[in-house]
């Protein structure tokens, strides 16, 4: 008998990966969570039925998500991680020696736990003494914090269920405010691909430039994610990605598997039908 997991990324459009055993399913307050074991991506998790994270091309969000900012402010010492459960864009955080201290906040403790059971290679480092863990709702924790933090990143789920909130005007007014006068905010930006994605894209790439005076969109090719074509949201109070000692992360001697100095660059330069849409964005 085969087993497969399918996830719907349209109502006419499927993913599917060919499943050798399912390893975990439970409910939380907020969310289904499912670990199954797969031949072509190794484990990976889901939530509500959407892949989060598999051991094949977890590299490539969590290089990008953590390292973009990194080069570019490399004086980053302060740090807030609003979701990211699995852990992935802590264990890229802690490989600088630089960072002094690392909040992170998720929502479902139960996603934490399940990944320190069956995604050590993601969920390696939340134990790391910089770490702090808070489970609690992002929205929230940062409406009481001014100027606390040098980086924000927002590794958060899809614009609905648990992670709605942290798509909102208020959550990045919220973040602008718990920044420092450098402060630099990533977030998961969605696809531009598949209409229901690039919607709430469009949305997000609006509500953030109301607020800082830098906003920027780069890419990155993601296989298990919709369309594979997934975009990220960079702003700042003062730092432009793409002015940034290129020489200075190098010299650093970080190994990565995706990210590089000239992917950094490179990541930024975006197709056209992406750069309309964004162009159009406060139009709708």
């Amino acid at each position: 008998m085969e087993l497969w997991y399918t996830e719907y990324h349209t109502d006419t459009a499927r993913f599917s990966i060919k499943v050798n055993k399912q390893l975990y399913s439970g409910q939380s307050e907020f969310q289904r969570i499912d670990v199954f074991e797969s031949e072509e991506f190794g484990t990976f998790f889901t939530l509500d039925g959407l892949i989060m994270a598999t051991e094949k091309d977890e590299f490539i969000y969590h290089d990008m998500i953590v390292h973009v900012p990194m080069a570019t402010n490399p004086n980053i010492k302060n740090v807030l991680v609003i979701g990211g459960g699995d852990g992935g864009t802590v264990r890229e955080l802690t490989r600088y020696e630089t960072i002094e201290s690392i909040h992170m906040v998720e929502i479902d403790k139960l996603v934490v736990d399940v990944c320190r059971k069956f995604m050590p290679l993601t969920s390696c480092k939340l134990d790391d003494p910089r770490v702090e863990l808070f489970f609690e709702d992002g929205l929230k924790y940062v409406r009481d914090k001014e100027n606390a933090y040098d980086l924000i990143i927002v590794d958060s789920t899809d614009p609905f269920g648990p992670g709605e909130g942290l798509f909102t005007r208020e959550f990045y007014g919220n973040c602008f405010k718990a920044l420092n006068e450098k402060g630099i905010l990533v977030n998961q930006h969605e696809s531009p691909y598949y209409e229901g994605d690039a919607l709430a894209m469009k949305r997000a790439h609006r509500r953030v430039r109301e607020f800082f005076p830098i906003s920027r969109v780069y890419q990155a090719h993601i296989p298990t994610y919709p369309s594979g074509h997934w975009l990220f949201g960079f702003a700042s109070k003062e730092f432009d990605p793409l002015q940034f000692d290129e020489e200075a992360w190098n010299k650093l001697g970080l190994k990565t598997k995706y990210y590089n100095t000239e992917i950094h660059k490179g990541s930024f330069a975006l197709p056209n039908y992406v750069l309309e849409m964004l162009a159009n964005a406060d139009k709708e």
